[in-house]
């Protein structure tokens, strides 16, 4: 039978292809976009040629009011949704906190944690306290443990959304409702554009990666559709990295 997803963050990258995987399950897939409507109509496409069924959805996950609008709209058209893919997040931008303006701080944090906290709690609450299998997959970052020079903004983000899934992890359980997050490393995305436009660059950060090459926003998306499926349904509470081995080598050469 078919169920309801939400995936955040769908226009483009990990968002995208998350979709578009759970549209190969034969998903229906609310593709929840912030601006850009033409790239969440495209991502539409890709749900409906994989197999599913998709909606796009304008939605600000750092706002309270967009997202409760959202999840109406799609609980008008679909019912409740069963699974929730968190997948909208802002990037560091390799500034030191001695320089950071307090808005750069206030918006990442506001787009990648609170944004996690408003669509869960609206997920969550849209379903009740009955009990029944459901999923929460939060997209965050091995910058949630290895920092970044010039990203406190995003790994301080991180580092509380790891929290937030453990949290939730043990508040849900009793409901049958398993919340985890994914962890990825460098993957070739629109975030990563230098990497995916300039090869010699590319080339020098995949030497720092034991298996030696970037992942694919697909690899990302074939893990969030595992947690969400019942060959999962005994994880909860889980950060699951997906980085080549990048972040098994921090303390190498010190």
């Amino acid at each position: 039978m078919p169920r309801t997803v939400v995936v955040t963050g769908a226009e483009s990258g990990i968002g995208a292809a998350c979709a578009a995987a759970f549209g190969a399950e034969g998903d229906t897939v609310a593709v929840l976009y912030f601006e850009d409507a033409d790239a969440a109509a495209a991502t539409v496409r890709a749900v409906e040629k994989a197999g599913g069924t998709g909606l796009a959805v304008q939605c600000d996950v750092a706002d309270q009011n967009s997202v409760d609008t959202a999840f109406a709209q799609i609980e008008i058209r679909w019912g409740t949704a069963s699974v929730l893919v968190n997948s909208a997040g802002l990037n560091m931008r390799g500034v030191p906190v001695r320089d950071m303006a307090a808005d750069q701080w206030d918006k990442l944090v506001a787009t990648d944690l609170t944004g996690a906290f408003l669509t869960s709690r609206r997920f969550l609450t849209g379903r009740g306290k009955a009990p029944g299998d459901a999923s929460i997959v939060h997209i965050s970052s091995i910058h949630a443990f290895a920092v970044r020079e010039g990203g406190a903004d995003y790994c301080a983000a991180k580092g509380g959304l790891a929290n937030l899934v453990r949290t939730l992890a043990i508040e849900e359980a009793p409901r049958g409702i398993r919340v985890n997050a994914i962890a990825p490393g460098m993957i070739l995305t629109p975030m990563n554009a230098r990497a995916q436009d300039d090869a010699a660059y590319r080339a020098r950060l995949e030497a720092n990666i034991p298996l030696g090459r970037a992942g694919e926003a697909s690899e990302v998306a074939g893990l969030a559709v595992f947690l969400a499926s019942d060959k999962a349904r005994y994880i909860t509470g889980a950060q699951m990295v997906i980085d080549g081995g990048l972040s098994l080598i921090q303390a190498t050469g010190a």
